[in-house]
């Protein structure tokens, strides 16, 4: 037991259950629902998981030790992907990151739920996800702890997640106690919403407010270990930025400041949510080097750009569920930790990324699909409609009930053949996670759609223009032409649409590796 453990765990009888991960392999049965801490591959348990996979692994269990997975978001890939590559998940959600567990899924030796990440924890309470079994219960959550109280109540490190949830419905809880990191003591707000019909109000006005504990609660009987780890979050680099995604951040700027200008949002906008890659940290950056002043983020993660967001002076506070950085951006976080500390606070998934705070706070909301169609529907998680790519996340939490919802993407992507094969709008989207009723703005580096007040018939001729690339433009057009003809003649013209070309685009890449099709 190090000096530094002992520091961090001030409830002495918590230290009498201190075990090896090795001690508590015999713990985990095959069948067993397994929770895990953490969001976006932070803030998760590494020792237990990492003893449990390089025990099966050295005695040739692979499909033998199995286990029914649940993380408020994606596990660490060095984790997650490993298992999957053993064969040691039998079904995850509610959301995955990484090659080796999608192409798992995807080849059919996992199952995957998808589910709306601040519906997924409530859901877990009402016992949803262990229907069929005897007990309404999972059977081991493993958590990550900065600290334990002298009360016992669990310090989180960078994620919150669904933690309290997953300790409140497992039978056995596994702390591993991390001394590698500091301590992250008092960034965090944990509420726990009543079941229905006895929920209350969510009470949070502002980006800052605390009405929370500052650590988890969790009945000490519960807890079956204590483990030391020192291991250090398995992040790799963010996505960099490119011209395109400095495009599309410079047209989304000049967007809000046109809004501000006609007196539709403050100088200040409202609350910035931004999702994960290279698009969103564009944004971000562009954000940091416009006008707007004492600005707030109410977002599920924070990436390394937001560092220079809080630098620039004109981010004032950010609330999310994760601070997602790089190596060297957590380096560059706990040097500055007086700084950024006292600018920012972690709180549960189902409090982040509540529809109800959401709407009362006019969020602007900023996320990027895999494809667009001409009358915004969005496709944030099936590639060819059948491919799951990452799961849906937070977006439609946000995109449905935010302010202003807006969509980002690459009006084009390349492919082997084709060096802009695939198109990211599309006649028909072929698979539907946020709808045309919910999407208020597309934008591509090609230019901006605003789409509030159009229908749908507007609403395609405004994405086809603004939006698409101009080797799909006269395609797109076309195709619309034909269409909006048909189904006029037909009396179905609201929505125009030629089933059997709808597709058109999307068979001609997979027989041919593009989207430029020849004809319709």
């Amino acid at each position: 037991m190090s000096a530094i453990l002992k520091s961090r765990v001030r409830n002495a009888k918590f230290l009498e259950k201190l075990r090896t991960p090795e001690e508590l392999i015999p713990l985990f049965k095959t069948g067993y629902h397994i929770g895990m801490s953490g969001f976006t591959g932070v803030g998760g348990p590494k020792a237990v998981p990492v003893a449990l996979q390089e025990y099966v692994e050295k005695n040739n269990l692979q499909g033998q030790l199995r286990f029914n997975l649940y993380v408020g978001a994606s596990a660490p890939d060095p984790i997650e992907g490993k298992w999957a590559e053993l064969d040691m998940i039998i079904k995850r959600s509610p959301h995955q990151v990484g090659k080796r567990i999608s192409n798992s899924i995807n080849k059919g030796h996992m199952l995957f739920f998808d589910k709306h990440l601040s519906m997924w924890p409530q859901d877990l309470m009402y016992g949803y996800y262990t229907l069929n079994e005897t007990k309404p219960t999972l059977d081991i959550t493993m958590v990550e702890a900065s600290a334990i109280t002298e009360d016992g109540g669990i310090v989180p490190g960078a994620s919150v997640g669904a933690t309290p949830e997953l300790i409140a419905c497992s039978d056995k809880v596994i702390i591993e106690v991390n001394t590698k990191l500091p301590n992250f003591e008092g960034l965090h707000d944990i509420m726990i919403p009543d079941a229905p019909p006895y929920r209350k109000a969510l009470a949070v006005e502002t980006v800052d407010q605390r009405n929370g504990l500052p650590y988890i609660p969790i009945d000490p009987e519960k807890v079956v270990a204590i483990v030391e780890s020192d291991y250090s979050e398995m992040t790799g680099a963010n996505s960099p930025e490119d011209d395109m995604s400095k495009a599309i951040a410079d047209h989304l700027v000049e967007f809000l400041e046109h809004e501000v200008k006609m007196g539709r949002i403050p100088e200040n906008l409202h609350p910035l949510q931004s999702g994960i890659g290279n698009i969103a940290n564009a944004v971000v950056g562009g954000l940091a080097d416009a006008s707007f002043k004492n600005l707030t983020v109410w977002t599920e993660v924070l990436q390394d750009s937001f560092l220079d967001f809080f630098d620039s002076g004109n981010l004032d506070f950010a609330t999310a569920t994760s601070i997602r950085l790089s190596p060297e951006g957590f380096e560059r976080f706990f040097k500055n930790w007086d700084s950024y500390s006292k600018k920012l606070l972690l709180r549960s998934q189902q409090v982040s990324n509540s529809p109800e705070i959401i709407r009362r706070l006019g969020v602007i909301a900023m996320n990027t699909p895999v494809e667009v169609d001409i009358y915004a529907h969005a496709n944030s998680t099936n590639v060819m409609g059948s491919r799951m790519l990452h799961g849906l996340g937070g977006s439609a939490d946000f995109l449905r009930n935010a302010k202003l919802s807006v969509m980002h993407t690459p009006s084009a992507r390349p492919t082997k053949v084709d060096s802009h094969g695939l198109s990211c709008i599309v006649p028909f989207a072929t698979h539907i996670d946020q709808t045309e009723h919910d999407l208020d703005v597309v934008v591509t580096e090609q230019g901006l759609a605003d789409l509030r007040g159009l229908a749908p018939r507007e609403r395609a001729r405004v994405m086809i223009d603004k939006c698409a690339h101009p080797v799909y433009k006269p395609i797109l057009t076309e195709y619309l032409d034909r269409a909006e003809s048909w189904a006029l003649r037909t009396g179905s013209g609201h929505e125009p649409h030629i089933l059997k070309d709808a597709f058109k685009m999307h068979i001609n890449f997979q027989e041919k590796g593009t989207m430029r099709i020849e004809s319709w």
